[in-house]
């Protein structure tokens, strides 16, 4: 079976190689970093969907979890990945941890990654999931993720993985500067945009506009 999935894992990689220069014109860029894709082919996406639909793990496009969210589709985790210019050094923040995907990403470039999940079902599953596949440099915490995580601030990069209305105050906040968030933000027409904000050292934001996306929404009930 490994070898089965090693086969789709290198047919994915060549889908979204192929995905990001056919969206070049969004993401002013035709290709991913070489650390990005390294990431990309290094974490096995069948941990991460449940065991019914480990057949599909390695389609480009987002699958069930449970608790009515979704892996999100590779394509988007690398490219949003990708829009954070993470470096071996680099403190992260993910909002919205699911089952642990976008994470395990982020954790093969960046030092260390704390991620929040509402679900703590989600949670307790994507803390464990991922200390067994190694990721020592990650932390999963049940909070709402809307408050960001002060208590390891300021972070090098901020990833959204929800829809939100407008950037949360406390997130701009705990941006070091210098830094960059990406999040998918709610537009005029109910269009979903994926946007980059970085923020210069003098506290100011500059926003960018990339692609449309379709996320879950951003909300702030805890659950167990």
């Amino acid at each position: 079976m490994e070898d089965a999935y090693s086969k789709r894992q290198r047919q994915l990689l060549q889908e979204v190689t192929r995905d990001v220069s056919e969206t070049s014109q969004f993401l002013d860029k035709a290709r991913l970093e070489p650390a990005t894709v390294e990431a990309l082919a290094k974490v096995p996406r069948h941990e991460f969907v449940p065991l019914e639909l480990r057949a599909h793990a390695y389609e480009n496009r987002p699958l069930p979890i449970g608790q009515d969210q979704t892996i999100s589709q590779p394509y988007i985790v690398a490219i949003m990945t990708d829009m954070l210019r993470l470096t071996p050094e680099s403190r992260v923040l993910e909002i919205g941890t699911g089952c642990g995907y976008q994470a395990a990403k982020l954790a093969e470039i960046a030092a260390r990654v704390v991620t929040l999940e509402r679900v703590g079902t989600l949670a307790d599953a994507a803390s464990e999931r991922l200390s067994s596949l190694g990721y020592g440099n990650i932390s999963v915490i049940h909070a709402d993720g809307n408050g960001g995580w002060p208590k390891e601030a300021p972070y090098d990069a901020i990833i959204v993985t929800a829809v939100a209305e407008c950037v949360p105050e406390a997130l701009l906040a705990q941006l070091k500067a210098g830094g960059r968030m990406v999040i998918p933000l709610e537009k005029p027409s109910s269009t979903q945009l994926l946007v980059l904000l970085e923020k210069a050292c003098d506290g100011a934001i500059t926003e960018k506009c990339h692609l449309p996306v379709a996320f879950v929404p951003l909300v702030t009930d805890i659950r167990h």
